[in-house]
C-alpha cells in the first residue's frame, strides 16, 4: 500500500519535474552554439529559445547578454551566476532559478562569452520579452532598439503587444512601428500595398527610410533579362551617370570582354619596347604626339607583343549587345509601384512643409528685425537721429533681464518683472542721451553719427568691465521650453512664437500711441512743423525727450526678447544695429508699417538665400545687402513712403 501511494506520487510530480528540466534540456540541444557562439550561428537558437514559450528565456537571455552564463565543470550543465566578494561563483538552476551551487572557483566553471554581435542578436530577440513589460522604461528602449533594426522576426510579437499597450504615445509608436514592418515583411502583397498606401502620410525621416529601402535597386547587366526581372531603369551608357567607360569596364570585369587600352597603358608599352631608339617604328622623339603613340602601339599589336586596342565600334557593338538595367531587390512590381506612388506623395508633400517651415522661419526672424528696429523706427524715423547706439540699447535691456534672473530665480515671474524694468532702464537712459548729447546735434546729422558711435563703444566697454566677456545665460521659462510640432518637417520654437507675440503686441502699442493718444498726436505734430507745434502750445524739446526715451525704451524690451533666444554679450547690440537701419530704410523712413513691411522683406530674403546656400549664413547676410542696395536704388524712399508735407521734408 504504501509502495502504490509512493508509486502516485512520483506520477504526480512527474510533469513537474519534466517542466523543471525544460530549458536545461533545450540548452544542451544547442549546447555548442552556446558555449561558441557567432552571429552567423546564434539565430537558429535563439528562435528556438524565442519559440518554446518557457517563461524563464527571458531571464537567462538577459543574463546570457550580460556574460553571467556559465558551464560548470562538475555536471556539464547551465547555470546563471555572479561573482560574490570573494571572487567565487554562485550559480543559480536555470529553470528554477534556486540556488544549485556556491563557492563555486573559477577554474570550475566556464564562462560564456559572446562577442558584440551575438549580444546584439541576443538584444534583438529580448525585444519580443520587453515589448509587453510593466516597465514603460523597457518597452520605451525595446521600441527604440527595434527602430534601429527593423526586423521581420520582430513583427508578430510587436503586433501582439500593442493591444495590451496602456501608454497612449507607446501605442501609436508601436502601431507606426508595425505599419513599417508589414510594409516590408508583410505575409501577402496586399498587407504590404496597404501597408505602403499609409506611408503616404507619412513624412517622418523612418518612413521615408522604408520606402527607400523597398525600392533599393542594383545594377544587373545581361543579354536577356530573368524571368521574373523586376526592372526599375534602363541604363545607356554615356547619358546620366553610367559612363561609357564605366559600363565598358563592367563588361570586362564581369563577362571577360577585351579590356580597353588606356593612354597610360600605350604609354607603358612603348617604353618597354624601346630599341635603338625607336618603339613601334617610330622614333622617340615623335612620340609626343597622340597620333603617333597610337601608329606605334598598332605597329607592336601587329607584331603580336601587345594586346589590341579595342575600338569604338566594338564597344558600341557591345552596348549594343548587353543591356545595362536598374533592378529592384523587390521583386514584386505591384509592391514597388505602391512604393514608388507613395514616395512621389512624400516628395511632394516634404517639399510643401519645407516650403511652409522656410515661411515660418522668415516669419520668426521678421519678428526677431521689427522688435530690434521698431524703436529705432521712432527716433531714426521720425526724430531723424541717426542713433548708433541703439544696438546698446537692445543689450542693456538684455542684461536688465540676467540681472533679474540672478534675483528672482522664478523664470516666469523675473520675465514679468524684467520686460518692464528694462524699459524703465533704456528709457532713462535714452532720455538722458537725449538731454546731455542729442538735443545739441539736431539737424547736425554727421555729428550725431559720431557722437551715438562713441557713446556705443563707450557702453559696450562698460559692458564688458561689468559682465565679462563671456555670454550670460537669459533662460527662458519651462512652458516656453519646446517647439510646435505641426509634422515631422514643420516645427517652431515656442520662443520664437513668443517673439512673434511680442513684436505683433509692440505693434498694436506703438500705433495706438501714434494715432490714438495726445502723446502720439503732439509727437506727430513736432515731426511735421515743430514752429507750428510751439506756436499752438507744444513743447517741442520735451516731445523730443520723450520720443528718443520710448523708442530707447522699446530696444530695451527688445533686448530681453531677444536674449531669450540668442547670446547676450556686449557685442549683441552690434548683430542687430545694421539689420535694424536697413529694416528702416527700406520699409520707409518714419512710417512704421514701413518698418513692419521691411522686416517681413529683410527676413523672408534672408531665409530664401539660406535655404539655397544653407551651410553659410554669411553669404546670405552678404547677398542681402546686395539685394538691399539695389532696391533703394530703384525705390530710394522705400516700401512705404510718407505722404504729404512731411515727405518733403
Amino acid at each position: 500500500m504504501l509502495r502504490l501511494l509512493t508509486l502516485v506520487i512520483a506520477l504526480a510530480w512527474l510533469p513537474f519535474a519534466v517542466s523543471a528540466q525544460e530549458l536545461q534540456t533545450l540548452l544542451q540541444s544547442h549546447r555548442d552554439v552556446i558555449i561558441k557562439p557567432s552571429r552567423k550561428t546564434v539565430g537558429p537558437t535563439l528562435d528556438a529559445l524565442v519559440a518554446s514559450g518557457l517563461p524563464t528565456v527571458r531571464g537567462f537571455l538577459e543574463a546570457w547578454q550580460e556574460k553571467n552564463v556559465y558551464l560548470h565543470a562538475e555536471d556539464d550543465l547551465f547555470y546563471t551566476g555572479s561573482e560574490d566578494d570573494s571572487g567565487d561563483l554562485t550559480l543559480l538552476d536555470v529553470d528554477t532559478g534556486a540556488e544549485a551551487a556556491t563557492g563555486v572557483g573559477r577554474k570550475d566553471a566556464q564562462q560564456i562569452k559572446p562577442n558584440g554581435g551575438v549580444r546584439r542578436e541576443i538584444g534583438s530577440a529580448l525585444v519580443a520579452f520587453q515589448l509587453s513589460d510593466p516597465d514603460i522604461a523597457r518597452r520605451t528602449q525595446a521600441l527604440d532598439a527595434l527602430a534601429r533594426a527593423l526586423d521581420a522576426s520582430q513583427l508578430a510579437p510587436l503586433i501582439a503587444s500593442i493591444d495590451s499597450e496602456t501608454d497612449a504615445r507607446l501605442k501609436t509608436r508601436k502601431q507606426k512601428l508595425a505599419n513599417y514592418l508589414q510594409a516590408r515583411f508583410g505575409e501577402s502583397p496586399a498587407i504590404r500595398v496597404a501597408a505602403i498606401n499609409n506611408l503616404a502620410d507619412d513624412l517622418s525621416v523612418d518612413g521615408r527610410a522604408v520606402l527607400s529601402q523597398i525600392l533599393a535597386v542594383k545594377m544587373l547587366v545581361a543579354q536577356e533579362l530573368p524571368d521574373g526581372t523586376n526592372v526599375a531603369s534602363v541604363l545607356a551608357p554615356g547619358e546620366g551617370d553610367l559612363e561609357r567607360d564605366t559600363a565598358y569596364q563592367m563588361l570586362v570585369d564581369d563577362h571577360g570582354l577585351p579590356a580597353l587600352v588606356l593612354a597610360s597603358d600605350i604609354r607603358r608599352a612603348l617604353e618597354t619596347h624601346v630599341e635603338g631608339g625607336i618603339s613601334g617604328g617610330v622614333p622617340v622623339a615623335k612620340l609626343d604626339n597622340q597620333a603617333e603613340r597610337i601608329r606605334a602601339y598598332d605597329t607592336l599589336v601587329a607584331a603580336g607583343k601587345v594586346p589590341a586596342r579595342v575600338s569604338e565600334a566594338a564597344i558600341d557593338a557591345a552596348f549594343a549587345d548587353w543591356g545595362f538595367y536598374n533592378v529592384y531587390l523587390e521583386s514584386d512590381p505591384t509592391i514597388t509601384e505602391a512604393a514608388e506612388t507613395a514616395q512621389a506623395s512624400v516628395k511632394t508633400r516634404v517639399s510643401l512643409s519645407q516650403t511652409a517651415d522656410i515661411g515660418l522661419d522668415a516669419i520668426s526672424l521678421a519678428s526677431i528685425y521689427f522688435l530690434a528696429a521698431i524703436g529705432l523706427a521712432v527716433t531714426f524715423g521720425v526724430m531723424g537721429v541717426i542713433n548708433m547706439a541703439h544696438g546698446e540699447f537692445i543689450m542693456m535691456g538684455a542684461y536688465t533681464g540676467y540681472i533679474v534672473q540672478q534675483i528672482v530665480p522664478d523664470y516666469t515671474l523675473s520675465l514679468i518683472i524684467a520686460l518692464p524694468l528694462a524699459f524703465a532702464v533704456t528709457f532713462g537712459a535714452g532720455v538722458a542721451m537725449e538731454r546731455l548729447v542729442i538735443r545739441w546735434l539736431y539737424n547736425r546729422p554727421l555729428e550725431t553719427l559720431l557722437a551715438t558711435f562713441g557713446i556705443s563703444i563707450a557702453l559696450q566697454q562698460l559692458a564688458k568691465n561689468i559682465f565679462g566677456t563671456q555670454a550670460r545665460p537669459l533662460t527662458s521659462p519651462g512652458w516656453l521650453d519646446g517647439a510646435w510640432i505641426i509634422n515631422d518637417v514643420i516645427q517652431i520654437s515656442y520662443i520664437r512664437i513668443a517673439i512673434f507675440v511680442l513684436a505683433l503686441t509692440f505693434l498694436c502699442l506703438l500705433l495706438l500711441i501714434l494715432k490714438r493718444t495726445r502723446l502720439g498726436l503732439e509727437v506727430r505734430a513736432v515731426t511735421q512743423n515743430p514752429r507750428m507745434a510751439a506756436s499752438m502750445g507744444i513743447n517741442p524739446e520735451k516731445i523730443k525727450m520723450l520720443t528718443f526715451g520710448l523708442g530707447s525704451g522699446i530696444a530695451g524690451i527688445a533686448g530681453v526678447a531677444i536674449g531669450l533666444y540668442a547670446k547676450v554679450t556686449s557685442e549683441m547690440g552690434a548683430d542687430y544695429i545694421v539689420q535694424s537701419f536697413m529694416t528702416v530704410v527700406v520699409g520707409g523712413v518714419g512710417n512704421v508699417w514701413g518698418t513692419l513691411a521691411g522686416a517681413s522683406m529683410i527676413g523672408g530674403f534672408q531665409k530664401g538665400v539660406e535655404w539655397l546656400n544653407p551651410s553659410n549664413t554669411l553669404a546670405a547676410q552678404t547677398y542681402m545687402i546686395l539685394f538691399i542696395i539695389l532696391f533703394i536704388q530703384f525705390r530710394p524712399k522705400g516700401i512705404v513712403a510718407l505722404k504729404g508735407r512731411a515727405a518733403g521734408d
